[in-house]
């Protein structure tokens, strides 16, 4: 991974895992505190319930003259307060010295007992235990969490990756691409200036070079500004089927390739410069993976486009990538993979179907039923 993608990766992480370790905290401090309510009203009543039984064993001992037989509780202390020594103690429910703590006055002073005290660590006991039975759950939870934050991290950052390496892959292209045209409009006007004769080959040159540059411009333009408004109308196509072939006459003628234009009229409502853009683009990707001397057929009638080459073609399990942004099914010709993909969202746009079909080798044909 690059900086950029290690940003993105620990800003990701760290993000996920804070807003988890908060989630998690609440959680556990909620569950505990669930817990820790439910265990204090346990005791209360615990301890209630054993000074009740001892007080009624107390009052019955007294009412039917027989001994006094107290109860005994693991876990749990008790004593009883005669009356002279009641004002010692403090009647409620309360923690002291480690210990929570019930005074009860339910003897009623039978047997001049007046306050029954029963005590227990039990409670403080079992916190301690609910205590650690929390931080084990909230660890392992978190754990867990951190795993998968760290699975979906590396998921959220593999189309990331793939799509800077396309952008790279982009830049490089388009570098080259430019590259290209402007070197070549460099040694023309170079050569012109020397030669101080204007021929026809160095302003072919110069011509083809500038196409080329407009070509990338174009679709520069579109990608970076597709979703400017502007009104359809219905437009000639065979008009611009006809400009476009013009347009690109020096650059087919280059390398020898003939077109052959078969045109009827035909209209479609759209925005003028996406059709030229689509079609500008099918004829100059077909230009591009032709083989010289070699012929591109272009027919039109109402509703249907065809262009085919005779070009180096495509393979059948190939065919569902070639519309995809910064996709190139071939290095045998330069380009930088937005041509189709520009084509695509052209065609979706307007409700146009694409038709591809093709054979390695022979060539490939694009239909546009619209």
């Amino acid at each position: 991974m690059n900086d950029l993608e290690k940003h993105s990766f620990y800003s990701f992480l760290g993000i996920y895992l804070v807003s988890s370790l908060f989630f998690v905290l609440l959680s556990s401090f909620w569950y505990y505190s669930s817990l820790k309510s439910s265990l204090e009203s346990e005791t209360y009543y615990k301890l209630t319930h054993l000074a009740d039984t001892i007080s009624g064993r107390i009052i019955n001992a007294q009412m039917k003259g027989i001994s006094l037989e107290l109860p005994s509780e693991e876990g749990y202390g008790y004593m009883l307060v005669p009356i002279h020594e009641k004002k010692a103690y403090k009647l409620g429910y309360y923690e002291k010295n480690g210990y929570k703590v019930l005074v009860s006055a339910s003897p009623q002073e039978h047997l001049n007992i007046a306050y029954v005290v029963v005590k227990t660590q039990h409670y403080f006991k079992e916190l301690k235990k609910l205590k650690s039975d929390v931080a084990t759950r909230a660890g392992l939870v978190f754990v867990a969490i951190f795993l998968i934050s760290f699975i979906l991290a590396k998921l959220f950052m593999k189309p990331v990756h793939k799509r800077i390496e396309q952008i790279e892959e982009f830049i490089q292209d388009v570098s080259h691409e430019l590259n290209t045209p402007i070197t070549a409009l460099k040694m023309s006007a170079s050569r012109a200036i020397k030669k101080e004769v204007y021929d026809k080959k160095i302003l072919t040159n110069i011509s083809i070079s500038t196409k080329q540059l407009e070509t990338i411009y174009n679709s520069l333009t579109y990608l970076n500004f597709s979703d400017k408004q502007e009104k359809s109308t219905d437009v000639g196509l065979d008009e611009i089927v006809k400009r476009v072939v013009k347009y690109y006459w020096e650059l087919s003628d280059a390398k020898g390739i003939k077109v052959e234009v078969e045109i009827q009229r035909a209209s479609l409502n759209i925005i003028e410069s996406r059709a030229e853009l689509l079609i500008s683009n099918l004829l100059s990707n077909a230009i591009k993976y032709s083989m010289p001397e070699s012929t591109i057929h272009i027919s039109l009638k109402e509703g249907l486009f065809i262009i085919k080459d005779e070009g180096v073609g495509i393979a059948k399990d190939k065919l569902d990538a070639i519309f995809e942004l910064y996709s190139r099914d071939s290095q045998i010709a330069g380009g930088f993979g937005v041509g189709l993909s520009i084509v695509k969202q052209i065609c979706d746009t307007y409700k146009i179907k694409v038709e591809v079909s093709s054979v390695l080798g022979e060539g490939s044909e694009f239909r546009l039923l619209f």
